[in-house]
């Protein structure tokens, strides 16, 4: 069984930054694809971005490429979102995923999903 957890929401003015963490433990996990996904209040969870198992691809919603970047420390199996120039639109529960598959983890099929952080962005 694979466990997904994430931290890192919280509170932001338009214009500033926020990171969030997720991190994945089982002991499968270190091979897993790893994903974010948001949900605004009244919309449907919309992909956010994605990274490989080893970090070396990724991929972004149009919406967030420029400003969000994703990463990942393959040592701790962590998944890092990188949001700058954050935006009133931007705000919701930030979601992360992990699945062996790194096509998979970027659609709502994913195996694994974490329970959400709040992100809330000010204007």
């Amino acid at each position: 069984q694979v466990q997904v957890v994430e931290s890192g929401g919280g509170l932001v003015q338009a214009g500033g930054s926020m990171r969030l963490s997720c991190t994945a433990s089982g002991r499968s996990a270190i091979n897993y694809a790893m994903g974010w996904f948001r949900q605004a209040p009244g919309k449907e969870r919309e992909f956010v971005a994605a990274v490989s198992w080893g970090g070396g691809l990724t991929s972004y919603a149009d919406s967030v490429k420029g400003r969000f970047t994703i990463s990942k420390n393959s040592a701790n199996n962590t998944a890092y979102l990188q949001m700058n120039s954050l935006k009133p639109e931007d705000m919701g529960v930030y979601y992360c995923t992990a699945d062996p598959l790194y096509k998979q983890v970027a659609t709502t099929s994913a195996a694994y999903w974490g329970q959400g952080t709040q992100v809330t962005v000010s204007s």
